[in-house]
């Protein structure tokens, strides 16, 4: 299985338009976020999670020319609003199929309906399988995915277990029976935010804690916003299998 990190930023992404922040002032390519995503390969199937309006960039930038579908962890704008350029993978293979809770799949209804429609459709628009994600294993691939339910605030989102590998973000608070789900993971990427105390996301103190209960083998921190901090000086005060993910960094299981 292959992991490659497409985004690891926060909702603004880093640099923030505007900001003289010194982290979105960073030179260093590792300080510089796209909104977050993860594209997951194994053997000929390759899974993107969550579509963000990164997404069109993310896909170049790592030249992906084929995905079997993409897993949505919740329909906040940062994670579903590249949607509409999943058309040139569209136009190659037809109808790209979604997984998603049903609430996000009615979202998507709406803010997306020239897609969504079975009505006449504009010429080039694209079409989808949608599939209904429950908090229940389903199959991707050769593949069966676990959920791992969450909440961000008060609105649930998924993470997902691929195998060894997990993926959790925009968590705030995971019931213990969901952790129980993680158990014997061997990567765990989770986010952390920044150090201050936030509404609806992991802190680092929160992150590191949660890395804890899990006891994977490796954790990786995504979604991060530049308070956090510079990636390397961060980085330096993490435990010694704890690492702050980079966007392009790929990972091997």
């Amino acid at each position: 299985m292959k992991i490659t990190f497409l985004g690891t930023g926060t909702s603004q992404g880093i640099p923030v338009i505007g900001s003289d922040h010194p982290v979105c002032l960073s030179s260093n390519p590792k300080d510089k976020r796209l909104r977050v995503s993860v594209l997951v390969e194994w053997d000929d199937f390759a899974y993107v999670v969550d579509c963000g309006p990164d997404f069109r960039q993310q896909m170049l930038r790592v030249n992906c020319n084929r995905i079997d579908g993409v897993v949505f962890t919740h329909e906040h704008a940062d994670h579903t609003a590249g949607l509409d350029d999943i058309r040139p993978f569209y136009f190659r293979q037809g109808d790209i199929p979604f997984y998603a809770h049903k609430r996000v799949l009615g979202e998507l209804q709406k803010r997306f309906d020239y897609i969504f429609t079975t009505k006449v459709k504009y010429p080039g628009v694209p079409s989808v399988i949608q599939h209904e994600i429950k908090n229940e294993p389903f199959q991707l691939g050769n593949l069966q995915v676990i959920p791992i339910n969450g909440m961000h605030h008060k609105l649930q989102v998924f993470g997902f277990r691929f195998g060894d590998f997990a993926y959790l973000t925009d968590m705030k608070t995971v019931e213990d029976e969901e952790i129980e789900k993680l158990k014997g993971v061997k990567i765990l990427v989770v986010n952390a935010l920044r150090e201050k105390e936030h509404l609806s996301h992991f802190n680092i103190t929160e992150a590191i804690a949660f890395i804890d209960k899990v006891q994977p083998e490796t954790a990786y921190l995504t979604h991060i916003s530049h308070y956090l901090g510079f990636h390397d000086e961060v980085q330096q005060m993490l435990p010694k299998n704890v690492f702050l993910a980079y966007d392009n960094l790929q990972l091997e299981l």
